[in-house]
């Protein structure tokens, strides 16, 4: 069986965004197989194997370039194709990535390498490189973290945004805030680089192991909030 949407959760630790890498090819395993498609993930050409994946990680990019510049980054072969079309995608994405109210200024510069160029707050840099990876054409969307350092209301305005972020592909999910879990197909609970468990949400939370614990202890801890 195949789901579009995957959630990867667990601990601190436990392997989830090693895991992400060894899949687009950024690590290499030490032993075993990583198959895609029925491919050996080593047999494919890196190029390849780059056009299935659209990633941002928690370490993601800040570019000092134009606003515009920053999305396109994320395929300037795409970029390169849109034609006229070319800002009417680049909006599209930095809506899919909440980052709206950055369309009127698609030709600033950000960063201070140059006189006019302005700094974004953490929180716009991250929605950038949301709105860099859904501008990307690829198969699969990868989130790893997407909203650490998004306010609780834009974290609650990219949950209701995940279907039209997913549009026309599957997405992976990594995210400690397992909110967002309850909006994708399944769930692989990871624990010191094993898998302990597996579901959606509701199945899950009726097994009462390490996912139903984890998220009973966030909504506690949001409920006192």
């Amino acid at each position: 069986m195949s789901y579009r949407s995957i959630a990867i959760d667990g601990p601190s630790g436990a392997g989830k965004s090693t895991l992400i890498k060894l899949l687009c090819g950024l690590y290499q395993p030490d032993s075993g197989r990583i198959l895609i498609d029925g491919r050996d993930v080593r047999e494919l050409n890196p190029k390849t194997l780059q056009r299935y994946f659209g990633m941002i990680f928690q370490d993601y990019g800040r570019y000092f370039f134009t606003v515009q510049e920053n999305v396109e980054l994320g395929d300037v072969e795409k970029a390169k194709r849109a034609g006229s079309k070319r800002e009417q995608e680049v909006r599209a994405a930095l809506r899919k990535g909440l980052a709206e109210g950055l369309a009127g200024m698609l030709g600033q510069p950000l960063g201070n390498l140059s006189p006019e160029g302005v700094e974004l707050s953490g929180g716009q840099w991250q929605r950038l490189a949301l709105a860099r990876a859904c501008f990307r054409d690829c198969q699969v969307l990868v989130l790893d973290e997407p909203t650490a350092a998004l306010d609780p209301m834009a974290e609650n305005e990219l949950y209701a945004n995940f279907v039209e972020m997913m549009e026309g592909r599957s997405c992976i999910l990594i995210s400690h805030r397992l909110a967002v879990a309850r909006y994708t197909d399944r769930i692989l609970v990871l624990q010191k680089g094993e898998l302990i468990e597996e579901g959606d949400h509701a199945s899950l939370m009726g097994e009462n192991g390490v996912y139903a614990s984890m998220y009973r202890a966030q909504s506690h801890w949001y409920a006192r909030t």
